[in-house]
């Protein structure tokens, strides 16, 4: 029986805590230390984004950071919880979800002024976990380390990762796997689902007091749920016009994975396209294609209206709220083919539009799909002869191309919207194979480049063969 040292609270690491959420009504969340680790040791640190944290880079060279991100040190100031939450789950209603596997160590207001939450993913059980470990494996630790700053590097709203450190523990899947913990910071966890969870259960004065903290934390700017509403539904609408301008699918939009504050969190089976196909799905779980890469936008209205739905009870006059609020979800559709007309107009270069500008941008990808061109390369050389090379049907491509060319595009725009490189599936796989035998190498060099998107790595940005192709991914728990 192995003998797990405790929770040693005094870190020396100075994290300079401001918590707020902590002082919320105690049904929001459970006080809940990690579970400590035998052998915690580090794979990687964000120095950068600890500066703006206000931790001194420096400090994260040291076998004392691995003990803090691994759970095993708490920092001064630190309030550790868990936050509990529902969320329909493909559409199935589950009254009582929560971080099953994560703790919240606390908030941060960065130099930059933004607060933000700091989380150990991985950190073990909690009273949320429903009957599982607790535990991340090293895996999805990776990807989503990998996932989320090459986002970021893309100009994605997205949670970050500050640190990664193995456990010197195995994990139990359908095999053994190494564990680990990521530490990840996004300017808050709160979830459409943390709405849900209080209005399903009519306890007004959670729901109130959410409400009161996620416009004063995130949307200081509304007045009242209806605005709050109004705000967080075109910032969604752009978010996911950001996916679909990279081919990313999220793989799991369930509504306890839908920020409030409107960045992408929970990377589980995530994935970006290759081979283009509006209908592509990579999740291994999502065996019916609900969250398919052209369902998303659907998908973030549907969310919506489960947000509308949880906001409802704070209204005084019901049946307007409800008349009000389903029309501010119909709204969205409208707002995202904006963003989304947006993001596409500045992937070709687009600087003027023109109502011309939906067709030609469709019938790209109506082409893209038919040849199963390659997204990022396809859109990272439209200003070269490379772009012809993924379409078997040239003429079709040229005669496109030549409507495109009329619109005079900027070429110095494009390569400001079009990654040179993404974090492509297949790299992440075989850096993922690396790293359980131990070998980080591959990590750090794919890390550099993705984060690097401007930058022509032509290693990485080759797109994979038939071999190499990944079609599946998976969840972590």
């Amino acid at each position: 029986m192995r003998c797990l040292r405790p929770v040693w609270h005094g870190s020396r690491m100075h994290i300079p805590f401001d918590n707020t959420y902590a002082q919320l009504p105690a049904q929001m969340y459970t006080a809940q230390l990690p579970t400590p680790v035998n052998a915690p040791q580090m794979i990687a640190y964000n120095a950068d984004l600890a500066a703006i944290l206000g931790i001194d880079p420096a400090d994260l060279d040291t076998p004392e950071a691995a003990q803090v991100f691994a759970g095993n040190h708490i920092p001064d100031g630190a309030v550790p919880l868990s936050q509990v939450y529902a969320g329909h789950q493909f559409g199935n209603w589950n009254p009582q979800l929560g971080d099953g596997r994560a703790v919240l160590l606390g908030e941060v207001v960065g130099t930059d002024g933004i607060r933000r939450d700091i989380q150990l993913k991985g950190s073990g059980p909690t009273p949320y976990s429903r009957q599982g470990d607790g535990r991340a494996w090293l895996g999805p630790v990776i990807r989503e380390y990998l996932v989320s700053e090459a986002m970021h590097a893309m100009g994605v709203p997205t949670t970050r990762a500050l640190a990664a450190v193995t456990t010197g523990e195995d994990v139990y899947r359908e095999e053994v796997f190494p564990g680990a913990v990521i530490a990840r910071v996004a300017q808050s966890y709160i979830r459409v689902g943390t709405f849900q969870y209080f209005a399903s259960r009519g306890d007004m004065t959670a729901l109130h007091a959410l409400t009161d903290h996620v416009i004063a934390r995130h949307y200081p700017q509304a007045n009242g749920p209806a605005e709050l509403l109004d705000l967080v539904i075109a910032r969604y609408a752009g978010l996911i016009a950001k996916w679909m301008g990279l081919g990313f699918i999220h793989g799991v939009m369930n509504t306890d994975n839908v920020s409030i504050a409107g960045e992408t969190i929970d990377y589980g089976p995530c994935a970006f396209i290759d081979g283009f196909h509006p209908d592509s799905v990579f999740s291994a779980i999502d065996q019916f294609g609900r969250y398919a890469y052209s369902n998303q936008p659907g998908i973030g209205a549907w969310n919506m209206a489960q947000f509308a739905t949880a906001l409802i009870p704070l209204m005084p006059e019901r049946e307007a709220a409800i008349t009000d609020f389903t029309a501010a979800v119909h709204r969205m559709p409208g707002i995202y083919e904006t963003e989304w007309l947006n993001v596409f107009r500045t992937k070709l270069g687009i600087a003027n539009p023109d109502e011309g500008d939906h067709s030609l941008i469709t019938d790209l990808l109506d082409l893209m799909t038919k040849d199963g061109a390659d997204f990022t390369n396809t859109f990272s050389n439209l200003h070269t002869a490379a772009a012809r090379d993924q379409f078997i049907n040239r003429d079709a491509f040229d005669a496109w191309a030549q409507r495109w060319h009329q619109r005079n595009p900027a070429h110095d725009l494009m390569m400001r919207a079009n990654p040179q490189v993404i974090p492509r599936n297949h790299r992440i796989e075989e850096v993922i194979v690396a790293g359980r035998h131990g070998d980080y190498a591959p990590f750090h060099a794919l890390l550099a480049a993705v984060t690097q998107p401007d930058q022509l790595h032509p290693d990485f940005a080759r797109a994979p063969s038939k071999d190499e192709q990944v079609t599946r991914t998976f969840c972590g728990t």
